[in-house]
């Protein structure tokens, strides 16, 4: 008898655990990312400046492909790449011929969409803002509906090329091209 209550008792114990089966907490990964420089991607628009040469200096759209296509050296991958490491990039293949000593400046000029999702006013696509929580994404996205669980979210991020999915206070900062999802809570 003693047994049975023993078993029992380890199962009640045991049954809230049950709830948070799916639950994820955020990866390492996820809080390094942020301290991390900023690395292009697709989605990205950069306007870059090769000082001296206007015809060269303009925005420039990051394909689907994670390839910028500039003139004069075509194409070039940009996804994963810093802003200081795209410069460099560029520079290196327009001195193959094109410029002697060519001084190229790469800003982002607007960075991929965030999407949020869920238990939210109006779920959908939103431009990034440095500096973006969050909590601020979700109002930007009409604030939280009355279901919603309003203590933390889940974001899936894409770190150095791999998709992540973790749960997160709703005060962390997020990144372009994060998906924020809103759950709903449990009662």
């Amino acid at each position: 008898m003693k047994r049975i209550l023993a078993v029992a008792a380890a199962l009640l114990a045991s049954a809230p655990l049950l709830g948070c089966s799916g639950y994820r907490p955020a990866p390492a990964a996820f809080h390094a990312a942020i301290t991390q420089p900023y690395r292009l991607g697709a989605g990205d628009r950069v306007r870059i400046t090769v000082f001296d040469q206007e015809n060269l200096t303009n925005s420039y759209s990051i394909d689907q492909s994670g390839y910028l296509a500039f003139p004069l050296i075509g194409s070039i991958p940009a996804r994963g790449s810093t802003a200081q490491q795209l410069e460099g990039a560029i520079a290196g293949r327009l001195r193959q011929g094109y410029l002697r000593d060519p001084d190229v400046s790469v800003e982002v000029d607007k960075y991929r969409p965030i999407f949020v999702m869920g238990e939210v006013g109006a779920a959908g696509q939103y431009s990034f803002v440095p500096g973006l929580t969050a909590q601020k994404a979700i109002a930007i996205a009409g604030g939280f509906t009355p279901r919603a669980n309003q203590a933390n979210i889940d974001i899936t991020r894409d770190i150095n090329g791999k998709v992540m999915t973790g749960r997160v206070a709703t005060s962390d900062p997020i990144l372009p091209g994060d998906t924020i999802y809103v759950r709903e809570r449990l009662f």
